[in-house]
């Protein structure tokens, strides 16, 4: 065996080798350099120069492509090295690969997956022509009217001067969101039907596939009877677009020319299946007071929203003065298009992008430890290489080429997992917003992850790279085989990553902590009603078969005496708008208030409702009388109010007998009869109790789009088809769709929280796992490192006990830094979602403490299984351990 004296002799030998080597090739640079300006100085050009030098010399520039050549031969020679023996080192440890590939693969899919999602939503260029100039203008409502209310949608009136007086947009658009009948085909159905502004689709860019888009004479009273399809619609009913076009359907009892049909894909605004021009009547473009429309535009070039703003601030003054009674008060805002794509998920989103984040630090913090601990093990391997003369360089390269392997590899992983995700998760999003988009993987996609392949592999390579070019060459090679470089200096970085997973980790369980209180905490909310076996039977009817408010009236009135006999059902009532899902309000008149201009006047909702919807919602009625089949057209007119709004404006009185004017409705005030329990109206999580009248059915005009709520005995959907036939022997051309248990809208008012829940909670327990993983294999590692010094501590007296304490107590000290770092972070971190908490603040003390109780008792676990195998080390054995 060569001793040290000859190995010293032969890296001696090696250095000037590379000496000579160098010494040479500078010499060949100085010959090219002085045969050129010697060729220079007889007056030959430079190119002439070069020319002779190849003569008298042989070829200098061949001499450069080979040099050249042989530098880049020499470059892909080594990269080829390093990656056949960085594959030959990873498969010599399936298992340990098979563990880091895995965990990048977590790390790297779940950003890949959320990433996916928000390039969708946020950061792909809608799909209209120059989008960054189209916004929307929003009606601002008074502050004392709407507390609390900052956009609103917009009444023709307005919509028209806005247009008029602008100097800021080449065109806007008002847009209307109806359902309709379509009869004529084989089944009746309701479809979405949107109605626009003749210039709706030239302003988008987007205009129909086949036919033609509307013209402003379609838009005119009396002249709006065209209509364009949906691409998915008119394949449903016609195939071909060209066998749509000309083609007469019936909305509402009215036949619509079919003149156009939209490219694949386009369904904007809030799926749309088919659009009909505004052509709206003097009368229509008279009303001020009734707010219906979202109204886009376009900005002229060279205009930015702060300049819109100024000049929609100057024409909401104008209009102020002009019309003080229903504008006093109203404002415009104007904000992008993408923000209504985005919505209240736009927020949500950025919350689990950086939850992603951080599983990606963690799972690269884990890949380095592990790598690091590996590492330790090849300190004589690459102290031999850099006595051999491979430079700091090399060696780097040669650790990130392996971590480079198992980064890509990690990448293909995260891509199938992405796709899983990205299935599971993209179509509840997609549902929720006002165009269809493609969320999938696509180049954009593909471009990131590789991104994150490339930073993961430096940050995960980085600790062992560092740990391997500092490596001391005289000490390494004095080690005895069986002995590695488990020096203060990996034990410190490995303990830096343990820390740092912990304090990640603790972040991602605070934020899955709070989710998950924020979802208990909106199942306990009170609705105000009893959601249980309750079915929701949305009717519209024609007003052009039904255009008498009698008429109307009676339809529901005899379609609720034929599902109240079905057997089965306790109960059925008509309203306009169901719980939870909005609905309208106007301005109200109280009796015992100064009188008010319209625009002064408090805001309430108001909703229109059969007699026995109390009793079928479970409802409880506080005081007074319910309505009943008395209470009709040429009665006295009454309503029913809910106990925040008596309580508002009757805080100290009894409320019975007190009048309520609704000003968009005609008629004297109408008397208080009955006071009922708050219901929610808006949503859970509104926490303000919005003050609600109720109207009778058989005392309102024009009703034509009502729910039918039935409480059954039995489970609700089984009597769908009963309640479907039903209906349809009242006619059988009202469509019976979107039938719902009042379970499933209490269900869909949660969505949102139920999926950042359900993601948050996937990331925390990714993260806690990989923490575990983190916190063990420092553990191992230390344990089986330590055997000789636990034999001595054994054989001097020490106790088994001792020993699961020395272990335990060194995980329990990592745990602990981390989770006072964690906490510092998340203290300040998780106030970015105070807006998606409900009930619960961003530092909710109870939160904090359970997960700092799980991470102990996880870290606990996790130090348990060395602290065992520490305590079973037989003294004789270690003490001669190497």
């Amino acid at each position: 065996m060569p001793s040290l004296r000859h190995i010293a002799g032969g890296i001696r030998s090696l250095f000037r080798k590379k000496r000579a080597e160098r010494e040479l090739d500078e010499e060949l640079r100085g010959f090219m350099d002085m045969a050129a300006e010697e060729g220079m100085k007889q007056g030959r050009s430079q190119k002439d120069a070069l020319r002779a030098v190849r003569l008298e010399r042989g070829s200098v520039d061949g001499a450069k492509e080979v040099v050249r050549a042989a530098g880049w031969e020499s470059f892909l020679e080594t990269f080829w090295q390093d990656l056949s023996y960085g594959i030959r080192m990873l498969r010599k440890s399936p298992g340990f690969t098979a563990v880091v590939i895995l965990t990048l693969g977590l790390g790297i899919g779940a950003n890949t997956a959320i990433f996916s999602v928000v390039d969708a939503v946020m950061l792909r260029p809608l799909p209209f022509q120059n989008p960054n100039q189209l916004v929307v203008v929003w009606h601002t409502p008074p502050p004392k009217s709407f507390p609390g209310v900052r956009r609103f949608v917009v009444s023709p009136a307005n919509y028209i001067d806005w247009r008029r007086q602008n100097d800021v947009f080449t065109a806007m658009s008002a847009i209307g969101i109806h359902r309709a009948n379509l009869t004529g085909m084989t089944q009746p159905e309701s479809v979405q039907q949107r109605l626009v502004s003749y210039d709706f689709f030239s302003m988008l860019g987007v205009l129909p596939t086949a036919g033609r888009a509307f013209t402003s004479v379609d838009d005119q009273p009396g002249h709006g009877s065209v209509a364009i399809l949906n691409w998915a619609f008119c394949q449903a009913h016609f195939g071909a677009p060209k066998n749509a076009l000309r083609k007469t359907i019936q909305l509402n009892d009215r036949a619509y020319t079919i003149v156009g049909v939209m490219p694949p894909s386009f369904d904007f605004p809030f799926q749309a299946q088919l659009w009909t021009p505004l052509a709206w009547t003097d009368k229509e473009h008279a009303v001020r007071g009734d707010h219906n429309y979202i109204v886009i535009a376009r900005l002229k070039s060279g205009v930015n929203e702060a300049k819109a703003q100024a000049d929609m601030n100057t024409i909401s003054r104008r209009l102020a003065q002009q019309y003080p009674t229903e504008d006093a008060g109203w404002g415009a805002l104007v904000v992008p298009l993408r923000d209504l794509l985005a919505g209240s998920i736009g927020p949500a989103l950025l919350v689990l992008f950086g939850a992603v984040g951080f599983v990606l630090l963690i799972a690269c913090a884990n890949v380095a430890n592990l790598l690091l601990t590996k590492a330790l093990g090849r300190d004589k391997e690459m102290a031999i290489r850099a006595a051999l003369g491979a430079s700091r360089r090399r060696i780097s390269r040669q650790v990130l080429s392996e971590t480079a392997l198992v980064s890509i590899a990690g990448g293909v992983a995260a891509l199938l997992l992405a796709h899983f995700v990205v299935a599971a998760i993209g179509s509840p999003i997609a549902g929720k917003l006002p165009l269809s988009i493609e969320i999938g993987l696509n180049g954009w996609v593909l471009a990131f992850t590789f991104a994150i392949c490339v930073l993961t592999a430096v940050i995960a390579g980085v600790a062992p790279a560092w740990h391997l070019t500092n490596t001391n060459v005289n000490e390494s090679l004095k080690q005895s085989s069986g002995k590695t470089s488990a020096d203060s200096r990996g034990r410190r970085a490995r303990n830096s990553l343990v820390v740092s997973e912990v304090a990640l980790s603790l972040v991602l369980l605070v934020g899955a902590g709070l989710t998950i209180e924020t979802l208990y905490l909106l199942r306990q909310v009170n609705p105000g009603i009893d959601p249980h076996n309750v079915l929701t039977v949305p009717l519209a009817i024609s007003q052009k078969r039904y255009p008498a408010v009698s008429q109307q009236t009676n339809f529901f009135q005899l379609a609720l005496e034929h599902i109240r006999a079905l057997p089965g059902v306790i109960g059925a009532a008509a309203v306009d708008s169901l719980p939870l899902t909005g609905g309208s309000t106007q301005p109200v008149q109280v009796e015992g208030q100064p009188p008010e201009a319209m625009a002064d006047q408090p805001e309430a909702a108001v909703r229109v409702i059969s007699p026995g919807y109390f009793s079928a919602m479970h409802i409880s009625l506080m005081q007074g009388r319910d309505f009943t089949d008395a209470d009709k057209a040429g009665a006295e007119p009454v309503v029913l109010v809910s106990e925040s709004f008596a309580r508002r404006f009757w805080p100290h009185e009894n409320p019975i007998g007190r009048h309520v004017g609704l000003t968009f409705s005609s008629g004297p005030p109408r008397t208080v009869i009955g006071v009922v329990g708050d219901v929610k109206l808006y949503g859970l999580d509104v926490t303000q109790s919005f003050q609600t009248v109720y109207s009778p059915l058989l005392q309102n005009s024009n009703n034509p789009v009502m729910t039918v709520v039935v409480r059954t005995t039995t489970p609700p959907s089984s009597l769908i088809p009963a309640i479907t036939s039903a209906v349809h022997q009242v006619d059988p051309q009202v469509p019976v769709t979107g039938v719902l248990t009042m379970d499933d809208i209490v269900d869909q008012s949660l969505s949102p929280q139920q999926l950042n829940m359900t993601l948050l909670a996937i990331f925390a327990g990714l993260a806690l796992l990989l923490a575990t993983i983190g916190i063990y294999g420092v553990q191992a590692y230390a344990v089986r490192h330590r055997v000789r010094e636990i034999g001595i501590r054994l054989a001097l007296g020490a106790q088994r006990r001792d020993i699961l304490r020395l272990i335990i107590g060194q995980g329990l000290f990592l745990t602990g830094v981390g989770i006072c770092g964690g906490l510092v972070l998340a203290v300040g971190l998780t106030r970015l979602m105070a807006s998606q908490l409900y009930g619960v603040t961003a530092t909710d003390p109870l939160t904090l403490a359970a997960v700092v109780v799980v991470l102990t008792l996880v870290a606990l676990a996790a130090c348990y299984v060395p602290a065992r195998r520490a305590m079973k080390v037989d003294p004789t054995v270690a003490l001669r351990y190497e």
